[in-house]
């Protein structure tokens, strides 16, 4: 007798496509008429950071639209960027932001509790690490939910995997 189906709750980045949009919005940044002449910057700030300056607190803000543009255009949720507010830094304003790799455990037993409570039953869901796997008598069960989990928000990017 085959095991119990299953699917993996995760949340997973492509670090090659954010690699990509920030690519984009770098280029966007130099060639485009309203940021010429304002010090406007993206980069890479280690493996998971990103940092964005400029001389005015507007046109930093600007540049972050311009990054979360692209990466909606790459089909990156928003929820996956975490960025701060602008900072002065000398003459410069700043921010930094992250992307975000993983279910933080808070928020991984606040998806746990909605499917023990309001998931169909004999569905199980285990933490197992920065993510969780969710097994089922019927794939039926397990349609109904990531049709759920779908609708809710948890404020981090979920993406259903390894379905069994």
């Amino acid at each position: 007798m085959a095991a119990n189906p299953s699917f993996d709750i995760v949340s997973k980045v492509d670090r090659q496509e954010v690699d990509n949009a920030l690519r984009q919005a770098e280029k966007e940044l130099a060639t485009r008429f309203d940021f010429r002449g304002t010090g406007a910057e993206i980069s890479w700030a280690g493996e998971e950071a990103i940092s964005l300056q400029a001389e005015t607190e507007e046109r930093v803000r600007a540049a972050l639209e311009v990054f979360r543009e692209k990466l909606v255009k790459r089909n990156i949720s928003l929820k996956s960027l975490e960025a701060g507010d602008p900072r002065p830094s000398g003459k410069i304003f700043k921010i930094d932001g992250k992307i975000i790799q993983g279910i933080e455990s808070d928020k991984a037993k606040a998806i746990s509790k909605k499917i023990r409570d309001e998931g169909p039953k004999g569905v199980q869901a285990q933490i197992q690490g920065d993510q969780l796997r969710v097994t089922g008598k019927k794939r039926d069960d397990l349609q109904a939910v990531i049709a759920m989990l779908k609708g809710e928000d948890f404020g981090v990017a979920l993406q259903f995997t390894n379905y069994r």
